[in-house]
């Protein structure tokens, strides 16, 4: 089956933390559309959203953080957009529970929308904010980090 959401360049940021959180969204997204397709029953479904709206409030915190350490200008109107997307997950949530809802395409498919707008807009002026301040010179890559601990077992000898 063909993947829902397909990750390209045009949604990274340059900074490699956020995308590869952003692609665990993506991943997410996609094993639920798997789910819905192959119906594996409501039970299923209910997981991956789950995971999905627990790993997005744990995205979410990260940038955050990042926009009041980096001071960016605008981070209450985006910690307003992510507190709204929360709000609606949650209502959806309980409306699953209360039997008055279904995951659905529909859900999907807007989770999509929201996902791909959110990341082409808001979190690309973040992105371009945070990388005039030189994070990617701060954030140490992983290729970085396994140097390190070679150097580490070097000197421990």
């Amino acid at each position: 089956m063909e993947a829902m959401f397909t990750w390209s360049d045009d949604l990274g940021l340059g900074i490699q933390e956020i995308d590869e959180q952003h692609k665990v969204l993506v991943g997410l997204l996609n094993d639920l559309h798997s789910a819905i397709s192959d119906h594996r029953g409501s039970a299923e479904c209910r997981s991956i959203l789950d995971r999905l709206a627990e790993y997005t409030r744990v995205h979410f915190a990260v940038e955050e953080s990042l926009m009041r350490i980096l001071g960016y200008p605008d981070h209450e109107n985006h910690r307003q957009e992510h507190e709204a997307l929360i709000g609606q997950v949650v209502d959806l949530q309980q409306k699953l529970d209360a039997g008055q809802s279904a995951i659905s395409f529909e859900l999907l498919h807007f989770l999509k929308a929201w996902l791909t707008k959110h990341i082409l807009g808001s979190d690309k002026l973040y992105g371009g904010y945070f990388l005039s301040r030189g994070i990617e010179a701060r954030w140490p890559t992983q290729e970085a980090t396994v140097e390190k601990k070679r150097s580490w077992k070097f000197w421990s000898r």
